[in-house]
């Protein structure tokens, strides 16, 4: 590859010329067909694929062997027959000053097709130094580390319009983001944040991303959701990227409805990206199934600030209450009286897929106590059912 300069072509409606109709025909005119240019294959025979392509008019075909003068025209060529033609059009392609993809001899081509990976407006192209295989799996790394957040793929220049993505940051576990969400936290110039969104992901982030936390406590909301719906619409009004980064999922009980509702009134683009709601992964990460055959059918997730008292009475239908440590005494006296069973299992899980994880299991009846016992406190959910016998947590044989 020495004296060769890496180019993006332009090729959207200039003619290039594909000789051959086999395998490696196919592939490169399918790429270019896509790139918007103006094929044509020169070939006696063609594969089925470049058959379809021709009969949809995507692609202009001409029956026969090569011949000098079919490059007349052409911005390139790919010569792909496996055979002495291949040299005729190289030459050829010389004389015209025409770059010539070569298929299978780089050394005697004038161009090189990298290795391509596209990841939103991102792209990537691998030279292996002649060495295709080679290439590939560096353009799929380098591809899996983009998609996946682990480079840095922010705008370095200003944006003409402003974004907004509303993550769901799963249940605190950096690890359980989706690789959407770590791409998008990737690329933001604003990040705003819940205080049970994943934090360590922060640290990742480029010194001069806005970081804004608008965490809430239990009857402390620093800031109202009506100014965080206009902060995100501010930011993004003046165009970039913004990041709203939640704990759990943004439609769980998170108001990420009214966030979107805010953003689109006043016309930004909007991206939900869903997260793994605590109400299931922290109850998995406990060793409870939230559903479980000849145990549970069914389950119900609510806050512990609502009404619960018209839900399923018995063990089989789980009940997840998110939200509700400070109103647990009240919680269980209410289930039991509307007809819950008051010997029904119960666990409490503190700070959930964390390394200070706790698991308090009792009966419906005497929850509230143990937890007052043990010193429950939030962040925590609430497990009610029979499903909390599953847990490694629950005493054998109780």
């Amino acid at each position: 590859m020495t004296g060769s300069l890496p180019l993006t072509l332009r090729v959207a409606g200039r003619r290039v010329v594909v000789v051959g109709g086999g395998h490696v025909a196919t592939r490169r005119t399918l790429s270019l067909v896509d790139a918007g240019a103006a094929v044509v294959v020169v070939s006696p025979e063609v594969s089925d694929s470049l058959a379809s392509s021709i009969g949809r008019g995507d692609v202009e075909w001409v029956p026969r062997t090569y011949a000098p003068g079919d490059l007349a025209g052409a911005w390139l060529v790919q010569t792909a027959t496996d055979s002495p033609v291949d040299d005729q059009v190289a030459a050829d392609a010389e004389a015209a000053q025409i770059w010539c993809l070569k298929g299978g001899d780089p050394e005697n081509a004038t161009a090189w097709a990298p290795a391509v990976a596209r990841v939103d407006d991102v792209m990537v192209a691998v030279s292996g130094g002649g060495d295709a295989g080679r290439a590939s799996a560096l353009r799929d790394g380098v591809a899996a580390a983009l998609q996946a957040g682990e480079l840095p793929m922010r705008h370095r220049t200003h944006h003409p319009d402003g974004f907004v993505a509303l993550v769901g940051g799963g249940p605190g576990d950096p690890g359980l983001l989706t690789t959407r969400g770590r791409r998008l936290l990737a690329e933001a110039d604003v990040v705003v944040v819940d205080r049970l969104a994943p934090h360590a992901l922060l640290a990742e982030l480029d010194a001069d991303v806005e970081v804004i936390d608008v965490g809430k406590k239990p009857d402390h909301h620093p800031i109202p959701q009506h100014e965080i719906n206009a902060l995100l619409v501010d930011r993004a009004q003046q165009g970039k990227i913004v990041v709203r980064l939640k704990g759990g999922d943004p439609y769980v009980f998170g108001r990420g409805g009214e966030e979107l509702i805010a953003c689109r009134d006043a016309g930004i683009p909007v991206e939900v990206v869903p997260g793994v709601t605590s109400a299931i992964s922290v109850a998995a990460a406990a060793g409870i199934p939230v559903t479980h055959r000849g145990v549970s059918r069914g389950f119900t997730v609510v806050t512990g600030h609502e009404e619960i008292t018209a839900l399923p009475h018995d063990g089989s239908h789980t009940l997840v209450m998110l939200m509700g440590v400070k109103r647990l005494a009240e919680t269980c006296d209410e289930l039991i009286a509307s007809g819950h069973p008051a010997h029904t299992p119960a666990a409490i899980i503190e700070r959930g897929y964390t390394p200070t994880q706790r698991v308090t299991v009792a009966t419906l009846e005497t929850l509230a106590d143990t937890a007052e016992a043990a010193g429950v406190e939030p962040p925590a959910i609430t497990i009610v059912g029979d499903v909390v016998t599953l847990s490694p947590a629950w005493p054998p044989g109780a």
